[in-house]
């Protein structure tokens, strides 16, 4: 029975776990297995807090939005009393015509 010689080995990287195929002769590799990657762990309850503090956020903002509009509302009404106000004393000029000038 021969025996095969083995001319490479096999290497797990320190880094990142990836599994290496060294040839002794060479030196060099001449495989290469990524690592398998693990699924992030999703944490259910951190994920319903960002939402509900989300959906807090665009309450608020919504809320601001509605009273400056009130508030505008407001602030346009005052400004057309004031300026009714102020053209309520000014005499009614006819304006003039360049064909009045003739």
């Amino acid at each position: 029975m021969e025996e095969k010689k083995q001319t490479s080995f096999v290497v797990a990287c320190p880094c990142c776990g990836a599994r290496l195929d060294v040839d002794q002769q060479l030196g060099k590799v001449i495989a290469h297995e990524a690592p398998h990657k693990k699924a992030p762990a999703v944490d259910l309850d951190r994920a319903a807090e960002l939402l509900k503090a989300e959906e807090a956020r665009r309450d608020a903002l919504f809320n601001q939005s509605a009273e400056e509009m009130k508030t505008h509302a407001q602030l346009l009404e005052r400004k057309f009393a004031a300026a009714l106000e102020k053209t309520k004393d000014e005499p009614n000029v006819k304006p003039i015509r360049d064909i009045d000038l003739d």
